[in-house]
């Protein structure tokens, strides 16, 4: 408890610093790494090099799931990207740890700061911009043949998530918590699960506060995208809604004329995350808790076009807009 204190109060004051003051291009100068860089000019790197070198993004523990295992994915893309091994991170909760199966015959980046690596955190880059991605990539050449951990710096955003499917679906998959997964989902019936992001989000509606209403979809939003879905759907097939929530289910009066419908508002996080992974049909919201899932699923999903990170070109992401209208060549 007192880490995930420490790491809040931490990244409140450097949120402050550098999305409040927006610190110019002198700030690159703050980066010991950015300095090595500067000194040490080019040098030719050595194809044996290359495994010497790590890099990381530590989960941002005082966040939700959703969050957290954004940061990982960002690391594990970069890692990639970059040339070098990635070293994981750990999860606020080690129960996530399991869950997901991350951390599997994977070495962590505490394990090999233990071992004498060296720590080296990369300046902030826009993922976007060849010359601010190619400065990255010189820096971490520069470190060739040392051993170096590098971490992302809190937060580094990563847009496109999807890039990982593959890799973080595979690890969920295997993962040894499997064999103890529970569903209450019927075999017969075709499941259809939604996430409605309501708890930490609700308060925006009062105050409008810009990153509270931005993550806010009306239940009516909910109520046209099922009425998408169930206009065409067969006679002959059964089907079961599932509403993950929060709140009651007086809170959501419009959707009380669906049949079939089963509300699951006091289900625990990690269970309501497996069965939005295993739904036959997954409906998102704006919540990385549902993003997530979406990328592990292998059912249909139905995602909120205006999000923040980006999907797949596939037939199986089907993207509706903020008033829940889905496009006509996706129907």
């Amino acid at each position: 408890m007192t880490e995930i204190l420490f790491d809040k109060a931490y990244r409140k004051l450097h949120h402050l610093f550098w999305d409040r003051l927006h610190p110019g291009a002198w700030s690159l100068y703050l980066y010991p790494a950015y300095r090595y860089y500067k000194r040490c000019g080019k040098r030719k790197v050595k194809a044996q090099e290359k495994d010497t070198l790590y890099l990381t993004q530590q989960p941002n523990k005082g966040a939700g799931i959703g969050h957290q295992l954004g940061n990982w994915n960002a690391g594990y893309w970069f890692a990639k990207y970059f040339g070098v091994k990635y070293a994981y991170s750990h999860f606020s909760s080690p129960s996530w740890d399991s869950f997901l199966g991350f951390g599997e015959k994977e070495i962590s980046a505490d394990e090999l700061l233990e071992q004498g690596y060296k720590k080296r955190t990369l300046p902030y880059f826009n993922e976007d911009s060849i010359e601010e991605t190619e400065r990255i990539k010189a820096i971490i050449n520069c470190y060739r043949g040392e051993k170096i951990v590098f971490f992302l710096e809190l937060d580094q955003f990563y847009r496109a998530q999807y890039g990982v499917m593959e890799e973080i679906r595979e690890k969920f998959n295997h993962a040894p918590a499997r064999k103890n997964d529970k569903l209450i989902y019927e075999k017969d019936s075709f499941s259809i699960a939604v996430h409605i992001r309501r708890g930490d989000i609700t308060a925006g509606q009062v105050t409008q506060e810009e990153g509270l209403t931005k993550r806010w979809l009306t239940t009516s939003y909910y109520v046209k995208i099922l009425n998408s879905i169930l206009k065409d759907f067969p006679k002959d097939r059964k089907y079961k809604i599932y509403i993950f929530s929060q709140g009651r289910k007086e809170d959501f009066p419009e959707l009380l004329e669906f049949p079939n419908l089963i509300f699951c508002l006091d289900m625990p996080p990690e269970e309501s995350f497996l069965h939005m992974v295993r739904a036959d049909m997954l409906v998102t919201g704006k919540s990385s808790f549902s993003y997530k899932p979406a990328l592990l699923s292998e059912g249909i999903r139905i995602c909120p076009k205006n999000f923040w990170h980006g999907y797949p070109d596939s037939k199986d992401f089907i993207l509706a807009d903020d008033e829940g209208e889905i496009g006509k060549e996706q129907e």
